[in-house]
């Protein structure tokens, strides 16, 4: 296919490996099936494997999906093998784990996108620093936006934005870059890719909407509604492009689709374990109790802690995450700590008008139900 622009044509990567076989590394591999590529998924379990291979379904994370046509192995080597793009689709805290376990079963110069989200905590990297300290020589992107698992293998119509850094090269020649062609190998069907170069601002809205979308989940479960919501969605993507631009990401990035389209989405249904946690936290639900017990994992939970740790060690002012980590991590009490987000000093909206006024009842409680 020839760029409109510039006449350059840009070659799809033919095979793809897919580092993960949960939901979203299943929906992710049904995409690339669809749009016609070779894909072959990696599941850490040899049983579900076995299971994908087989029947071409994911009973365990996407049941009553028929997937299209692909191969499932739990050797990481035999998935690796041939391929010319590979998709980590494993938890953000497994990452380095993860990318030690490829490097030696990888062919140099293949690019990598992370579909995770998150910050590594304890050093606060981006989870593209994490890789390419693991795995050096190749190209680090990201797959990012507003996208449901079971919707995206159900090929409802969904956008999502593939981002990579551009080189010398990839600005001389933008449709031969890792992102233009990765984003050329996914698109098919209902699933339509953006390019970007600023891999930091994707990362960024990732991260941090995971983390805002609990609070809206929490100040959801304890009663309160629209208003409640659209107010932590617009200051959380505040937060997010305040974030972004100190670590050279651009402003103008969290606007789009991997932040202000995914904040939304993840903010708007407890579909979303994010949401969802927030809401029965909210609730009162004491956390060992939700999800019936289950010990499902939640990213913005981890998050929480790993971006206000960021925040704080580079002086961004990040209020909503940080009483979400106060509540999640440091026993705070949930009313308390949003009734205290709620009278902090009045602020201007643009940051070059520059008020900072005590507000007028910093003991005022806001209307909670009963917990």
């Amino acid at each position: 296919m020839k760029d409109s622009v510039t006449g350059t044509s840009t070659l799809p990567y033919s095979r793809i490996a897919v580092i993960g076989g949960g939901s979203w590394g299943t929906a992710l591999a049904s995409v690339a099936g669809r749009a016609g590529r070779s894909v072959t998924i990696w599941a850490r379990r040899n049983d579900l494997a076995e299971t994908i291979d087989r029947t071409l379904a994911n009973p365990d994370y996407l049941p009553g999906v028929e997937l299209p046509p692909m191969h499932a192995t739990s050797d990481l080597a035999k998935a690796l093998d041939g391929a010319e793009a590979v998709l980590i689709v494993t938890p953000s805290p497994t990452l380095r784990d993860m990318c030690r376990a490829i490097a030696p079963n990888i062919a140099p110069g293949i690019p990598l996108a992370l579909c995770a989200k998150g910050i590594e905590l304890g050093s606060g990297l981006l989870l593209s620093e994490v890789a390419a300290e693991e795995l050096p020589g190749h190209p680090i992107g990201a797959i990012s936006g507003p996208t449901f698992a079971r919707e995206t293998a159900l090929d409802h119509p969904t956008a999502a934005t593939v981002a990579f850094n551009f080189h010398y090269r990839d600005r001389m020649n933008p449709a031969s870059s890792p992102a233009a062609r990765l984003a050329l190998s996914m698109s098919g069907g209902g699933f339509r890719p953006y390019v970007s170069d600023d891999l930091i601002g994707v990362e960024v809205g990732g991260a941090v909407k995971n983390v805002i979308a609990i609070a809206c989940g929490m100040m959801s479960g304890a009663g309160f509604a629209e208003n409640t919501r659209a107010a932590l969605i617009t200051r959380g993507i505040d937060e997010m492009k305040t974030l972004a631009e100190a670590l050279g990401g651009r402003r103008e990035t969290v606007t789009g689709l991997s932040g202000a389209g995914d904040l939304t989405l993840t903010c708007s249904s407890t579909t979303s374990r994010n949401m969802s946690l927030g809401t029965q936290l909210g609730q009162g639900t004491a956390r060992a109790d939700c999800f019936d017990g289950k010990p499902v994992v939640v990213e913005g939970e981890v998050n929480a802690r790993s971006v206000v740790d960021l925040a704080r060690r580079i002086r961004v002012p990040m209020p909503i995450c940080e009483t979400v980590n106060a509540v999640l991590h440091e026993g705070a009490d949930l009313q308390t700590s949003f009734n205290a987000l709620w009278t902090r000093p009045i602020e201007a909206e643009p940051r070059a008008l520059d008020i900072l006024l005590d507000h007028p009842a910093p003991t005022a409680t806001l209307g909670f139900r009963a917990l």
